[in-house]
């Protein structure tokens, strides 16, 4: 997802992450120049650890999972909560989260398991946690949600420099399945 909204490419390569990849991008928002600073970090048990380093002094935490995996939505609670224990932030009842849907365009939907609906559910009862569904593959709404962490993540944080790492990254389909540590 990153690498779409970073490079504007997506690649049918998968890469797994190893501890966690790094990515900056410059944005402008209300004339203003942001540095995006975004961490996809392994979602492997054994790099865990790693997340006090990564997570700490995060501006906004994005949750991604698979539209066609219910493990991979089942999973969020647990992201969610692993993120505000390694963290933790200053008010964790008002951090920035943002829930992305990815992979809709595969199969024309029909192998979709988590609907809309269900996904929206699970935002309203974290308070309201903005969603986007999305395709990396195609760069279905990818702008419009990038432009949404960057609001968010400056209502709690005006500093010109943003950490915002990318949480639960959850690859399927022909890919081996991997859960992010945090945005």
């Amino acid at each position: 997802m990153q690498f779409r909204y970073v490079n504007k490419k997506f690649s049918n390569q998968y890469k797994a992450t190893i501890g966690a990849d790094f990515l900056t991008k410059e944005v402008q928002y209300e004339d203003r120049l942001f540095t995006l600073q975004i961490w996809d970090t392994a979602g492997q048990e054994r790099f865990q650890s790693l997340g006090v380093a990564f997570y700490r002094g995060a501006d906004c935490c994005v949750l991604v999972y698979d539209v066609n995996s219910m493990k991979s939505f089942d999973n969020l609670n647990n992201w969610r909560e692993e993120f505000l224990i390694q963290a933790s932030p200053s008010d964790p009842d008002n951090f920035p989260f943002v829930l992305l849907g990815n992979k809709v365009d595969i199969d024309g939907g029909n192998s979709r398991v988590v609907s809309e609906k269900k996904a929206k559910a699970w935002c309203a009862s974290k308070g309201n946690i903005p969603y986007f569904e999305t395709s990396a593959k195609e760069g279905t709404n990818v702008e419009d949600a990038f432009q949404c962490i960057v609001k968010d993540a400056l209502k709690n944080e005006p500093e010109e420099e943003l950490y915002i790492p990318d949480t639960v990254d959850v690859v399927g389909g022909n890919r081996t399945q991997r859960s992010s540590g945090c945005c």
